[in-house]
């Protein structure tokens, strides 16, 4: 009897381990492709003030404020030039979003195991906080090349106009646009400001998922979970989670446009220290403004999209 037992165990035993592994695969393949359609969400609600936020940073002696910079930005180049950048925005968006929320859902099982809760929703907000920071270091590895195309795309008016007169002013897209970086910088050039990309997003990130999941307790009525708060509550929740990321990492943010578009040599801190001298410390601030109004309804878009999808990917995934 007692060999009969144990040879039943022996055979369910690698079956419930088969099928566990299968469910983390399951879950990691979700938060990855949920991830990413977010990502798409991300970039087409707030594409447009982003090109704004660069150019602001960029060249703050040209671009004085959102509003001129939008119109001068769409007079001289039309709704193309204020969309500049989209393709590549739109494979750092899916790239990083995809990796950030993949780990995320890895990083939170992690930061279970020094905690007391069994299940990822019983986690308070610093520990998804700490579980968002975690992510965040693997997709800066896949946010910088990309976002660093992007970035000199929608500076290129600003960058040809200040070339000699008898030099060639050309207009070229984000392949062109790679290729030339690996040219003249070799395959270093796309990781230029990569340190700057690492130092912007794990603080960043923590203060996203902390905020958001603080916002999201506070906006949950007695007797509900924060998964029931609702569509509009969520954006709320997301929207506030980008204002905190920004209003927290955006002096790194100006040091690394100006590290990849402006190509300032040195490590983050004596550029950020070469900026602080010598343009004030508002310097550090410019393009905050289009920032904070893109990001409450682009990081909104973005959660709103990546929960809806994971929610209906599992109801279907159990249904089969």
């Amino acid at each position: 009897m007692e060999n009969t037992i144990e040879h039943i165990i022996a055979v369910i035993e690698p079956k419930h381990q088969d099928e566990t592994v299968r469910n983390k695969g399951r879950e990691t393949l979700v938060d990855f492709i949920a991830g990413s359609l977010g990502g798409i969400a991300n970039v087409y609600v707030g594409q447009s003030l982003d090109t704004v936020k660069v150019k602001m940073q960029t060249f703050p002696d040209i671009h004085k404020n959102m509003v001129s910079c939008f119109v001068e930005t769409f007079r001289k180049e039309g709704i193309r030039g204020l969309y500049a950048g989209t393709t590549p925005a739109l494979v750092a968006n899916i790239a990083e979003n995809s990796v950030l929320f993949g780990f995320y859902g890895v990083c939170q099982k992690l930061v279970l195991k020094f905690t007391n809760q069994k299940r990822v929703e019983e986690l308070n907000p610093l520990g998804n906080a700490v579980a968002g920071s975690l992510a965040a270091f693997f997709c800066s590895f896949t946010l910088c090349p990309t976002e660093l195309v992007k970035c000199r795309l929608q500076a290129q008016m600003e960058t040809e106009a200040m070339k000699q007169k008898d030099h060639p002013r050309v207009k070229i897209g984000p392949l062109k646009m790679t290729e030339s970086i690996l040219k003249t910088e070799g395959i270093r050039g796309l990781f230029h400001g990569l340190s700057a990309t690492v130092a912007r997003e794990m603080p960043g990130y923590f203060v996203l998922f902390g905020g958001m999941e603080v916002t999201k307790h506070l906006l949950t009525p007695p007797g509900k979970t924060k998964e029931e708060i609702g569509p509009v509550k969520t954006v709320v929740a997301g929207g506030m989670g980008g204002i905190c990321f920004w209003t927290f990492i955006f002096p790194f943010d100006v040091v690394k446009s100006r590290m990849q578009v402006a190509g300032s040599g040195g490590g983050i801190f004596p550029v950020l220290m070469k900026i602080f001298r010598n343009e004030g410390i508002l310097a550090l601030y410019n393009g905050l403004g289009p920032t904070l109004v893109r990001t409450f309804p682009a990081t909104g878009a973005l959660i709103l999209t990546y929960e809806t999808t994971k929610k209906y990917m599992n109801e279907a995934i159990d249904t089969l």
